[in-house]
């Protein structure tokens, strides 16, 4: 293995390639984020095609790669692929003084490096279920003096209104609180998981006229508590259908027309595409 230290940087210039973005500190927080003080102490467990694989030893170079390691061997809980969230850090990029919610943060690897990301000024509030991953989180994330740790259900209870809401769980669709929990400009990302053969990542931006959404690429998380099963008289998309979704509009607001490619009780998706209105 190479060097940890040389490991981590490659790794990092990797994830800033994949993020596709402009901003140089995409590569200096995975540079400087050291992952192995949230996976515990090693050897690490990765998943590797239908199973499992030990690392050699504790040497950090292991996980300096696009694996996935084990968090929660019981429930299938990981730590996320690098790469999958480079390129979600870069579609949502972070600015100083933004204010981001972290919802499904686990121990809270990816909540620092957005934490960096919107120093000075921003801060993040990172909300997981699971009490285990919530106290290591805690533990985790104490040197940041920019995150506040909740262990809770953030389908149930408010978020904070936010320039950012990150999502790290499957939905059927995002709650409409989410969705009025975003400022003027913000964006949201989440894993939308209509049905089992439906996994898109999709972001949405909140416009002066609506909610703006793209699918952008496949994405498969495990499913949030609260947001993860389909009530009745809902309509479930195609996987086409659902690519082909340009905005998302809350119920109470517009109902369901022709363009509509699913509906969710309060929250439905449409094809009808929305764009910013220019300043007069």
């Amino acid at each position: 293995m190479a060097g940890s230290d040389d490991a981590r940087k490659f790794y990092a210039r990797l994830m800033a390639a994949h993020a596709r973005s402009a901003d140089p500190r995409i590569e200096e927080v995975f540079a400087s984020v050291p992952r192995e003080a949230f996976l515990g102490p090693g050897p690490w467990t990765v998943f590797a095609g239908d199973g499992r694989i030990e690392t050699p030893s504790a040497d950090p170079g292991y996980i300096y790669q696009n694996v996935l390691v084990v968090l929660d061997p019981d429930k299938g809980i990981n730590n996320g692929e690098p790469m999958l969230h480079a390129m979600w850090i870069g579609k949502v990029a972070p600015k100083p003084g933004e204010i981001v919610t972290h919802i499904g943060a686990g121990t809270g690897y990816y909540t620092a490096l957005l934490a960096r990301l919107v120093e000075p000024g921003g801060s993040v509030t990172a909300v997981e279920l699971e009490a285990n991953l919530a106290a290591r989180a805690r533990a985790n994330l104490s040197a940041y003096g920019n995150i506040e740790v909740i262990e809770g259900d953030a389908v149930t209870n408010p978020l904070r209104p936010s320039d950012i809401i990150y999502v790290n769980a499957g939905v059927v669709a995002p709650p409409a609180a989410w969705l009025k929990a975003l400022k003027p400009g913000g964006r949201m990302i989440f894993p939308w998981r209509p049905s089992e053969t439906v996994g898109l990542a999709v972001l949405v931006t909140r416009l002066e006229n609506g909610f703006a959404c793209r699918p952008f690429m496949g994405s498969w998380f495990i499913p949030c508590v609260g947001a993860s099963v389909a009530g009745p008289g809902t309509k479930i998309p195609t996987r086409e259908r659902a690519a082909r979704t340009r905005s998302i509009w809350l119920t109470a607001d517009k109902v369901p027309d022709r363009t509509a490619t699913a509906v969710f009780g309060d929250v439905w998706f449409s094809s009808r595409a929305i764009r910013a209105e220019r300043a007069r």
